[in-house]
């Protein structure tokens, strides 16, 4: 490439989705021929509800639907989103501080590009979603990753939060249930962390994208709910890939104090402006049609966590702490490692090489812990058929055991 050429140190800074990649791999491997079973992608295996397929399906007919919304969303679908906001948060909002998004990725973006100057720091409480760092860098930002590992359930203390708080530390985002720990904080810890937050004058981005998904018996803990007085200070984002099998439809949202709401307008109004209208007809019908359907997938990532995790427990060198919510194993596998492994006797000094040799050796797909934040694991998502998840694990117990 000659000089004149070259891309911009930004984009160069960035790394690629470490998900995405793992997926497009595996897939590749499928093409090829290859039984590959993938515990890649945080993607349902289930289909989109009929009811709102149908919606969808009607709103391509309507010649309204094939026209420019407002930039922030159909004022209809931001209604419901309030709604939605009391009806599962537990707190009014004003559909004036919605802004609805291209995917829930978007939202996160936006919030980043609105918030940071170059210099500013955000906290990360690792294992991470991978793209936060990311997203960070590309607003000019600092990640600064606070790490708590699998003996502390992957949860921090807020001593470890405070200790990497600095005079440039502008935010701080919450991930509940996380991704890709399915680790879910204590409410009493949330709320510490929003009064700390009004102390020093920090944002909460709360990322509430897997809020639905939880088990035995624990419930999502909301930073506005709990402590009313965040709200001028907090982002939610959110969206309905997870919860309604939507991941292709490309739906998310954003609840802000207004000025920060009409400032992310501005910028998608520069970026993509409307969310496709019909796949915001699909999203409506999903707030209002009730959680029944989500219930019955609950149900079955209710019983696949279960599955997963006891058959990684009983791997020798893998340890895998109990997720009480998102549909995510994440297993640390230091035990694995710098010995031989497998029929091959394989030794992998990483979670990295372990993910590559595995999905070499087996077929079998993972994303590496340095994805998230977390050498040293491996994550697993159950999102996935019941019999490729018997038969992934049946090959990976089978490999370290042999």
């Amino acid at each position: 490439m000659a000089q004149w050429q070259t891309l911009s140190r930004r984009i160069d800074a960035v790394a690629p989705s470490a998900t995405l990649a793992v997926d497009s791999k595996a897939k590749a491997m499928k093409a090829q021929g290859m039984n590959v079973i993938s515990f890649g992608a945080g993607e349902p295996n289930f289909p989109t509800p009929d009811h709102i397929v149908q919606a969808a399906a009607r709103a391509c007919l309507d010649p309204r639907n094939h026209r420019y919304t407002p930039t922030a969303g159909l004022p209809r679908l931001k209604q419901a989103i309030a709604d939605k906001t009391l009806r599962d948060s537990g707190y009014q909002i004003d559909p004036d501080q919605v802004v609805v998004t291209n995917g829930g990725k978007q939202a996160v973006y936006e919030t980043f590009q609105i918030l940071l100057n170059p210099g500013d720091e955000v906290i990360i409480p690792a294992p991470y979603w991978t793209s936060y760092p990311q997203m960070v860098l590309l607003a000019g930002g600092r990640p600064v990753p606070v790490l708590s590992g699998a003996d502390q359930g992957y949860i921090p203390s807020l001593e470890q939060l405070e200790a990497a708080r600095t005079e440039r530390t502008r935010a701080i985002i919450l991930n509940l249930p996380a991704n890709p720990t399915g680790a879910i904080w204590d409410a009493g810890l949330v709320a510490a962390v929003d009064r700390w937050a009004i102390e020093h004058q920090i944002w909460v981005i709360s990322d509430e994208i897997y809020e639905h998904l939880t088990y035995q018996g624990a419930h999502t803990p909301y930073p506005g709910a709990l402590v009313p007085q965040v709200r001028d200070q907090l982002i939610v984002v959110n969206g309905v890939a997870k919860t309604y099998a939507m991941t292709g439809w490309r739906v998310g949202w954003l609840v802000a104090p207004l000025p920060v709401a009409q400032a992310a307008a501005k910028l998608q109004g520069h970026m993509t402006s409307n969310v496709a209208n019909v796949s915001q007809q699909a999203a409506l019908a999903a707030l209002t049609g009730g959680l029944e359907d989500v219930e019955a997938m609950r149900s079955a990532f209710a019983l696949r966590r279960r599955a997963i995790v006891d058959a990684l427990n009983a791997m020798e060198g893998v340890t895998c702490p109990e997720p009480l919510g998102a549909f995510y194993a994440f297993a640390d596998v230091t035990g694995l490692l710098n010995r031989p492994v497998g029929p091959q006797g394989t030794v992998c000094a990483t979670s990295g090489e372990l993910a590559e040799v595995i999905l070499e050796q087996i077929q079998v797909a993972a994303v590496p812990g340095e994805a998230f934040g977390a050498p040293g694991c491996l994550r697993f998502s159950y999102a996935l058929a019941d019999d490729d998840l018997a038969e992934g694990m049946r090959r990976l117990g089978a490999w370290v055991s042999a």
